[in-house]
């Protein structure tokens, strides 16, 4: 607790120093903590410390702890499979990993027969790497257009996941990139898209720079994700 409460600290203290650089207030900026391979142990401690937005990769692995935890507002951010929509739906407060209209169409009618509505993000691949899922920048608006059209969805904005670099500056780019492209839609379509979810441990300072308004960050919260642990353990490392 005391261990996560001082790395939780000096992530706040990041936060505002980022925010401070580019004329930013930071509570524009929501700290979305990366529970993904941790356990509900190390989430008890988060909320205990104030931490009230949690994201998960899969599923299957979200469904254990929310059912468990319970409390807290949960964002599915890992790439989502058509079959596992329904899930999804009941599970999230938000699905952040929203990449093309067939997925948004099943998210919309899981959503109706919730009876709710269903805060969605748009991934888009801004670097086009083929290791990473999200949609084209030059898709963009006209998927935008298609989510926004759905009557159970509500798209609240883009969501980018840099090219993993040791040096964060490199990501300046593509967090800019994302910025000016969600401007660009907003005056060509009309819509408000206020959410830029972009920046993690490494590079999230330089994101709230370019704009982000929700940063994801996991392993300046939690320590290492569990599996890179017990490998190195294996490794002798």
């Amino acid at each position: 607790m005391d261990d996560f409460a001082s790395r939780l600290a000096t992530v706040h203290d990041s936060i505002a120093a980022a925010a401070r650089r580019a004329g930013r207030d930071p509570a524009e900026i929501e700290l979305l903590a990366v529970s993904k391979t941790h356990p509900a142990e190390a989430i008890q401690a988060a909320m205990k410390a104030g931490i009230t937005l949690f994201g998960e990769n899969k599923v299957q692995e979200a469904r254990v702890k929310i059912e468990e935890l319970g409390r807290g507002v949960w964002h599915l951010i890992g790439h989502l499979q058509a079959n596992k929509a329904r899930d999804a739906v009941r599970l999230f407060d938000s699905i952040d990993s929203v990449d093309r209209a067939d997925l948004a169409g099943e998210i919309n009618h899981r959503a109706n027969a919730f009876g709710k509505i269903q805060n969605v993000l748009l991934q888009v691949n801004v670097a086009g790497e083929s290791t990473k899922f999200g949609c084209a920048p030059d898709a963009a608006r006209a998927l935008a257009e298609a989510i926004n059209a759905l009557p159970r969805l509500c798209l609240r904005g883009l969501m980018t996941i840099a090219p993993y670099s040791p040096e964060p500056e490199k990501s300046r780019p593509h967090f800019s990139a994302l910025r000016i492209l969600r401007d660009r839609i907003e005056t060509d379509s009309g819509l408000r898209l206020p959410v830029l979810s972009m920046g993690m441990s490494g590079d999230f300072a330089i994101a709230i720079e370019e704009g982000s308004t929700c940063v994801r960050i996991g392993s300046a919260l939690f320590g290492e994700r569990l599996k890179l642990k017990q490998r190195r353990i294996e490794e002798g490392g």
